[in-house]
């Protein structure tokens, strides 16, 4: 997290903050390759033990880590992410719960290669390497639903629709307590409103550093799950939960800093966009098949991938339309420079996802790739010929085609290393096999009774 209160903390302050709050347990949080947050929770008496000598946990439980005979792992906490969870403390504020993101070790101290956070700071270290900063905003969406007997449904909490407010989008009030909650943590909240179809809503949160946008995300959803639950509902970010309506997405905004300078932005260009924002966005493109294996992880998530419903899926750029899946926006100056990568969605595990679309930016850089023209049609209306004529190739239309193009992609495999491409790739097509085995109603309906 990047604020006043919680940036540039040390094992101390935590520790007196902590003493000031009433903390008395602590949250020690890390994510397995599928981005599913993990934790462990300590009393907090064992705080500053956590921080002089970890806590040690079993890797072998965790989904792609490592094997039983090498299971003894080692959670390092970080001591900039602490924050109190609103939700976890009592009505007068005492016996409250802290969370720390943490780094996970091995045991001899060294960074446990599969942990989805050291990939991105590893990622991270070859941007600064090439003298680049890496900055990332995102701009998640979600669905809240009502519950049943303490179930979830699929009855929408309202029947708002794109920026409507009271009475139709009765989630004004939710979305309130949820910023509010987020910044308790600690989040600069920018902008929020009701999306396109009924119960959907969007909440962004500033950019900044990549480490901490990932962190940001992770915490993202845990927070607004929380508050829906304290209201007796049920948020979800799954991409497509209902049939015939927008899915949820997560568009990335994505910038480099050089000294101090936005590395994207050049005055003299036509779209404001120097040689290092073209071979970058190059390097998107490039690599754009696979890195959907990662941003857009689930089965569910090619159900919000398809034409009709605004999800980008044709590879091109454009500094107008939102049918690309890059956006170029306007810059109202330097520093806002940016483009802007429409196809994720928040499913994804957020270390992976910002770790592949960088590693894919600066592979652009290093060979300096040539980005093509944009497109200023929209995509959707052009003729399969037409887009032939401009080179405009499609990401995978699922997941199975997605991890055929991460295996056959040696950068974006580079980027996560073997371990976690191996684990992942893995889990993804037992995934994939255990969908293509199930009858689903539309089978049952269709096809019952006429054969």
């Amino acid at each position: 997290m990047v604020n006043d209160n919680m940036s540039d903390l040390d094992k101390e302050s935590v520790l007196d903050r902590a003493r000031e709050a009433d903390v008395k347990f602590v949250r020690l949080q890390f994510t397995d390759i599928l981005g599913i947050v993990k934790n462990v929770a300590i009393p907090i008496t064992q705080l500053e033990k956590a921080f002089d000598e970890g806590i040690w946990f079993d890797g072998s439980s965790i989904e792609g880590f490592v094997r039983i005979q090498e299971s003894d792992m080692r959670l390092e906490p970080d001591p900039d992410t602490y924050a109190v969870l609103p939700w976890r403390g009592t009505e007068d504020g005492s016996n409250n719960t802290a969370r720390l993101i943490c780094d996970v070790k091995t045991t001899n101290g060294d960074a446990f290669e599969a942990d989805p956070r050291n990939v991105l700071k590893t990622t991270i270290q070859k941007a600064q390497d090439m003298g680049f900063d890496f900055f990332a905003g995102p701009e998640p969406e979600f669905f809240v639903f009502e519950k049943e007997d303490g179930q979830a449904t699929l009855k929408a909490h309202d029947a708002g629709g794109y920026f409507d407010q009271a009475p139709k989008d009765l989630a004004s009030n939710l979305r309130r307590d949820i910023i509010l909650t987020l910044e308790e943590i600690g989040f600069e909240i920018e902008a929020s409103h009701h999306e396109v179809a009924e119960g959907q809503h969007e909440i962004d949160f500033k950019y900044a550093d990549g480490i901490t946008t990932a962190d940001n995300i992770a915490t993202f959803r845990s927070a607004v799950r929380a508050v829906a639950e304290l209201n007796d509902l049920h948020a979800t970010f799954m991409p497509k939960p209902i049939t015939g309506i927008n899915g949820s997405g997560m568009h990335v905004h994505l910038s480099l800093f050089q000294d101090g300078e936005n590395a994207f932005h050049d005055p003299g260009d036509e779209y404001n966009l120097s040689k290092t924002g073209y071979h970058f966005l190059a390097g998107v493109l490039e690599h754009a098949p696979a890195i959907t294996a990662i941003t857009n992880p689930i089965v569910n998530s090619y159900k919000r991938l398809v034409p009709g419903y605004e999800a980008p899926i044709y590879i091109a750029w454009s500094n107008l339309n939102r049918s690309a899946l890059i956006r170029k926006p306007a810059a109202r100056a330097p520093e806002s420079t940016r483009i802007e990568l429409r196809s994720p969605d928040p499913s994804c595990n957020p270390y992976l996802a910002l770790a592949a679309i960088l590693g894919a930016g600066l592979d652009g850089i290093e060979r300096e790739l040539e980005a093509p023209d944009p497109v200023s049609e929209n995509i959707y209306q052009l003729t399969k010929e037409k887009r032939k004529e401009y080179g405009i190739e499609t990401l995978p239309g699922n997941l199975k085609q997605a991890i055929d193009a991460l295996k056959q992609d040696k950068v974006i495999q580079d980027v996560l290393g073997e371990l976690v491409t191996s684990k992942f790739i893995e889990a993804k097509t037992r995934e994939w096999d255990e969908y293509k085995g199930q009858v689903s109603d539309w089978e049952i309906d269709r096809y019952l009774e006429k054969f």
